[in-house]
């Protein structure tokens, strides 16, 4: 079931596309495609579209919005119904960007075009008639792609296929298939003696069941089906969350019933195990032993005061003295912050190196349209051919005078050169970093072992603090 509405952009289309494109939504922008135009310089494509145009008004875009139930499609086939409804409404003649957000439960495309169409530089008429178009192209995709659609009651008779308008609008509301099958099942499994026994609870309550068994030849997922749900709802951790599967359903119900029916034993103080060798005493921190525990247990603190004498001794021995390790830790926080600031300000430089690039590829690949272009008899026939090309070249164009680069003087070889190189010198200061930050946390753990057996850094703490040592007086 998808959910469309469309709205007019009057004078934010820079700002509607950044917010689309956001890369937090879209998958780092893998999920980011668009048509007779390029995604960063949509904003002055459609200007371009705009000026050919008398009679346009206020209306600069057009934002539609495709929004499916959650839980019913993946993303991939969500950004797919998007661009062929893209295509299909507005029939390759506007430029338009599409962005699919995944960063909700119900994954939802935005798509953002011109409102003057680049063949005819007519308008587009936005009024109910178009709008039950976009909703029957919409319906007619997801029914082709195996979804459900909102159908009216009276339709709903007719076609075996789709949701009424109520069970859309209580799905909305949160009341869907999932939210009320992990009820069911969170209910069963609290009154369940056994795997067995959930299951059969299932069934009572009309679920139909497959996948239910175990072994080699069983199915993977375990998996109901409601009276009235025309698909299965597999039961994993990507629909319902941790804890449900078929394997840790029935862990939980063994482990409810054998908490259940053994009778509660005395608690005792657990006594940590051998330490293993292969754990450096170096990396360990000292045992806290005010806690009640230990002082309940003399033979519990015995090891504990042991075991901290080992890693004091540990740290002591690998770190040098305190001067020293303070020195070093100075030393390795130092190098770890130039390097990291040095790793920041490359980064922005690369960003706007690779913006460069990539305009400049651009112009070099659809450069050769725009010459055809200026010499066809019948310009707007070469057009209708090739305007995505030379709409991007235009675009790639005044981008490059944006950066105030000179087309004429394009060398990409050398721009790609000079980008590998900052690239390479990204990933050596990030090692630098990395690993100074890493000595740094080490020498610190030291540091603080030893202060902490010798005593000095609660009394540091204590001369520090003259209110409690006022008070310790009085």
């Amino acid at each position: 079931m998808a959910y469309t509405r469309i709205h007019a952009i009057k004078a934010t289309v820079q700002k509607a596309l950044k917010y689309i494109c956001n890369p937090e939504k879209t998958d780092g922008e893998l999920l980011v495609d668009s048509f007779a135009c390029g995604v960063e310089t949509a904003h002055f494509d459609f200007k371009d579209a705009l000026s050919k145009s008398s009679g346009v008004g206020d209306k600069q875009a057009f934002h539609l919005i495709q929004s499916f139930a959650p839980g019913e499609v993946d993303f991939h086939t969500a950004h797919q119904v998007g661009i062929e409804l893209a295509d299909k409404l507005l029939e390759n003649k506007y430029s338009y960007v599409i962005a699919t957000h995944i960063d909700h439960d119900h994954y939802h495309n935005h798509i953002i075009f011109c409102s003057v169409d680049n063949v005819e530089h007519k308008k587009y008429n936005d009024c109910k008639r178009t709008y039950r178009h976009i909703r029957e192209l919409s319906d007619g995709l997801c029914r082709e792609h195996g979804l459900s659609v909102i159908v009216s009651s009276e339709t709903q008779q007719h076609k075996g296929k789709g949701k009424s308008h109520y069970e859309w609008q209580m799905a909305r509301e949160g009341a869907s298939w999932k939210v009320q099958m992990k009820s069911d099942m969170d209910v069963c499994i609290r009154e369940a003696q056994s795997y067995e026994d959930f299951i059969s609870r299932m069934r009572s309550k009309g679920y139909a069941v497959k996948g239910e068994t175990f072994g080699d030849n069983a199915l993977k997922y375990l998996s109901f089906s409601a009276l009235g749900q025309n698909r299965f709802t597999r039961v994993s951790e990507k629909n319902f969350g941790a804890g449900y599967t078929k394997e840790a359903i029935r862990e939980r119900i063994e482990n409810r019933v054998k908490t259940q029916n053994y009778p509660a034993v005395k608690k005792r103080i657990p006594f940590p195990r051998k330490a293993d060798s292969k754990y450096s005493d170096v990396k360990r921190t000292l045992i806290d032993t005010n806690k009640e525990k230990f002082q309940e247990s003399s033979g519990l603190k015995h090891w504990a005061d042991i075991q901290n004498l080992k890693i004091a001794a540990a740290s002591y021995a690998e770190g040098g003295s305190i001067e020293e390790l303070e020195q070093k830790i100075t030393e390795k926080n130092v190098i770890a912050k130039t390097a990291r600031s040095d790793m920041v300000k490359l980064e922005h430089e690369m960003k706007s190196k690779a913006e460069i690039l990539k305009y400049a590829k651009q112009y070099v690949e659809n450069r050769k349209y725009q010459k055809e272009y200026e010499k066809a008899k019948d310009q707007d026939a070469y057009f209708q051919s090739y305007e995505t090309q030379i709409i991007l070249f235009g675009g790639a164009e005044n981008m490059l005078k944006r950066y105030g680069i000179k087309a004429v003087s394009l060398d990409i070889e050398k721009m790609q050169v000079e980008y590998d190189a900052m690239a390479a010198q990204k990933i050596q200061l990030k090692k630098t970093y990395q690993v100074a930050e890493k000595e740094a946390a080490e020498a610190n753990k030291q540091l603080k072992n030893i202060r902490q057996y010798l005593g000095i850094e609660e009394e540091k703490q204590e001369t520090s603090n003259p209110k409690k040592k006022h008070e310790m007086s009085l």
